[in-house]
């Protein structure tokens, strides 16, 4: 089979991991930008890149690119695709539309203008026309014009990646599953010791953690892709590549738990869980971490999404004093990575985060720290080593 280019789309600060993520899984040509990574596969890497990239929020399938300035030149570009290879006059479409150029200023205009492009293309050739089908299309174009420069492309993936098939119950704010990936992989999880969420809400990072530490594919639950409606659909195919996948899934010999203090979010995150098939992997408990301490004697990892007060109504100075001194009293020898969009609370936790990385939760700035606890003392671990002043201090903001 023959390749082709492809772009994965991701959120900021995941274009490394997802590189990395499709190097192995074995695409060629990888190119990383902001917020993407562009690469080359065949039709069967597509299925198998869609099933697989835990840090891919969509796939395109670039087609056409060209210039213009104006609405004539859109017009004139879009109608330059010969669009019956991708679809009949019986069938529906829609256009996606990211517009970031002075020439053209809302997306719903050149959303229209490509529209028209296209039906005029079919009356004048078959005196039919496709249809608008803004939920369920048979074929999702997508549209990026930057300044002068339009790019048209197919997107091989419907829906967001991040919905991944298995969350049917969610809490207030609950994480994106491709920003919960993302994260775990940031944070070194490998899936090689115990994992514990002491704030699991409906149970997203449990379901990653789980499906990275078993190289189970991301999109396994997935009810359906964009491709499955294309022309040039192989079912054939797509089966022997899920079973390629399945095969490589691993056992896990750690434990994966969860803490939630609400009876509801317990809840969900089991009924999640037992959606997703992860339920024989993953133990979920109603406890309040402030009242816990490390049950492991191996190593444990931990990562959460801790509450602040865009989402919920917490005295914010007292809470994250809280998760400090839980970590530093009850955990000993683990590693603590959370998430939070409260930049100021980071300064009421009393640790000095090891790492610091800027990210994104939906449109708010955030930030991911890690905290690493120490079994005895710091100044006892390292009295061999001299350490520079602040060289444990690695961001990448």
């Amino acid at each position: 089979m023959e390749n082709f280019k492809m772009i994965a789309k991701t959120f900021f600060g995941f274009e490394e991991i997802l590189a990395k993520e499709l190097q192995m899984l074995g695409a060629q040509d990888l190119e990383q930008g902001v917020r993407m990574v562009s690469f080359k596969g065949d039709k069967g890497f597509m299925y198998k890149a869609n099933l697989s990239l835990r840090t891919a929020l969509k796939i395109l399938k670039p087609i056409y690119s060209f210039k213009a300035k104006d609405e004539k030149e859109l017009y004139r570009g879009i109608r330059g695709v010969n669009w019956s290879k991708y679809i009949n006059a019986n069938q529906t479409f829609v256009i996606d539309a990211t517009v970031h150029s002075t020439y053209f200023n809302h997306t719903e205009f050149v959303s229209q203008k490509c529209k028209d492009a296209i039906v005029d293309q079919f009356r004048e050739r078959t005196g039919q026309r496709p249809s608008i089908d803004k939920a369920f299309p048979d074929l999702r174009i997508n549209i990026h014009i930057d300044k002068d420069q339009v790019s048209v492309a197919l997107d091989t993936s419907g829906n967001s990646l991040h919905q991944r098939g298995y969350r049917t119950a969610t809490n207030i704010a609950p994480i994106n599953e491709v920003l919960a990936a993302g994260i775990l992989l940031l944070s070194g999880w490998d899936g090689q010791g115990d994992f514990l969420d002491p704030m699991c809400g409906s149970g997203t990072f449990l379901a990653e953690a789980a499906m990275i530490a078993c190289n189970i594919p991301a999109n396994i639950n997935r009810k359906e892709f964009a491709f499955e409606k294309w022309n040039d659909w192989d079912n054939a195919l797509f089966d022997q590549i899920m079973d390629s996948l399945m095969k490589k899934v691993r056992e896990f010999h750690y434990t994966i738990k969860g803490y939630d203090k609400a009876p509801s979010a317990v809840q969900k995150a089991k009924d999640n869980l037992r959606n997703a098939n992860l339920d024989e992997y993953v133990k979920i408990e109603e406890r309040n971490f402030f009242d816990t301490e490390k049950t492991s004697q191996g190593k444990l990892h931990i990562v959460f999404n801790p509450p602040y007060d865009e989402r919920l109504d917490i005295r914010t100075e007292e809470f994250y004093k809280n998760i400090g001194d839980t970590l530093k009293k009850n955990y000993p020898g683990t590693n603590a990575w959370f998430i939070t969009g409260n930049l100021e609370a980071l300064k009421f936790v009393g640790l000095k985060p090891s790492r610091k990385i800027k990210l994104f939760n939906a449109s708010i700035e955030a930030r991911l720290v890690k905290y690493e606890m120490y079994e005895g003392s710091k100044r006892t671990k390292f009295s061999s080593a001299v350490r520079p002043e602040g060289s444990d201090q690695i961001s990448n903001e």
